[in-house]
Parts: C-alpha cells; structure tokens; sequence
C-alpha cells in the first residue's frame, strides 16, 4: 500500500510538472532574454550575449522541471511511506484532524493535505487516460467505435473511482496525519505556525494549481 500511495503522487506530481513545462521554459527565456541585455551593454560582457542557445535554454527548463518534480515527491510523498494498514482506526478520525486544522491552523495542517488531493486528482486522471486511450484502441476494429468510445470511458471511470477511493484518500489522509503530528511537535506559536515547512509548502502550491486546473480533465471522461 505504501508504493501505491507514492506511485500515485508520483505521477500527479509528474502530470503536473508536464503542464507547466512550457511556463518554465517562458520564464528561462526571459531571464536570458534580461541576461544577454545586460551584458550587452558593456564591451567586455557583449560576447556573452546569446550564450545559450534555444537548446541549451530547453535543456534549463528541462533540468529545472525534473529538480521541482523531485522535489516536490520528497515534500509529498515520503509521509506515504510510513503508512500502515489500520492507521485510521489507530489514530485520530478525519473530523478531530479537521477539527483541529480549524482550531489550531498552520500552514502544514492546511496546505500539505489540499496539495496531496489535487496531486492525487490529478494521477487518477493521468492512469484513468492510459486506461482509456489502451481499451479504446484495442476494441475499436472490433466492437466499432461508439461501443469501444462506451466501454473506454466507463472503464477510466472506474479505475478513476477506484484509484481516489482506495489510494487517494489514503494518501490525503496520512499527509494530513504527517502534518498533524509536525505541527504540534514544532509549529507552536503564530510565528512557527506560519513558517514551519512553509518552503516545503511553497514549493507545491504551484504543482497543485496546474495539477487542479490543467492536469485534472474530470469532464473529459464523461462528455
């Protein structure tokens, strides 16, 4: 169950890492772009201008994405490691955490478990597609296309369904049990509320923004 649980925030995290390739790659540009404008200015720096290349700038965007992703899986997913069989009936319910993310809130509590969830969406969605596109293509000469259409999309449901329910919410659930037991061991007092893992959280805010809005084509199974 524990590789389960990291495969499935693995490829969420990679989904989301894919969806903002490009956005990378824009912003690499514009810091050359403001590199190769300042060195231009002077004589002795001009010939550093255009010293990289468009590949050279792909490669950047490529190596940068590849570091945030696994950055991104060590703040996410490692809690899922030390998941075991029978955690929710030997530690807090998920109304006494919530409870106490209300009473109590920091930044962990908060932002590791709703990134958990849309990282999870997210890698449902990715293995729910595969599902889709493999039964699609393998039925299709032979059911005819609106019967393999049918069975693919009612097969990605299912494994979408199943995948959320038997991993996802475990997943969500011993990230929210992680930050839970980080918190009152170190985040005591408004200040360590705030900034305890607040790099660590920061680092996946962005994974989970395009894991939700571009990475998690939910319709896209059902229209």
């Amino acid at each position: 169950m524990p590789l389960g649980l990291l495969a499935l925030i693995a490829v969420g995290v990679h989904a989301a890492t894919d969806a903002l390739d490009d956005r990378l790659l824009s912003l690499v540009d514009l810091a050359d772009a403001r590199f190769d404008r300042f060195v231009g200015r002077y004589p002795l720096t001009a010939p550093l201008v255009d010293v990289l290349s468009l590949e050279r700038r792909t490669t950047l965007a490529r190596i940068l994405a590849l570091a945030w992703e696994l950055a991104a899986d060590l703040v996410l997913a490692l809690p899922a490691l030390s998941y075991r069989e029978g955690d929710e009936a030997s530690t807090d319910s998920w109304r006494v955490l919530l409870r106490r993310c209300v009473r109590a809130p920091t930044s962990l509590r908060w932002i590791r478990p709703v990134a958990t969830a849309l990282v999870v969406v997210a890698g449902a969605c990715s293995v729910a597609r595969l599902v889709q596109g493999t039964v699609f293509l393998s039925w299709n000469e032979l059911l005819g296309e609106r019967v393999a259409d049918g069975l693919s999309r009612g097969l990605a449901l299912a494994a979408l369904g199943c995948l959320l329910w038997r991993l996802g919410a475990r997943a969500v659930m011993r990230n929210l049990q992680h930050a839970d037991e980080v918190s009152q061991e170190h985040a005591r007092g408004f200040v360590r509320a705030l900034g305890h893992g607040l790099a660590g959280s920061t680092l996946v805010i962005p994974l989970a923004l395009a894991a939700a809005l571009d990475a998690s084509p939910l319709l896209s199974f059902v229209r």
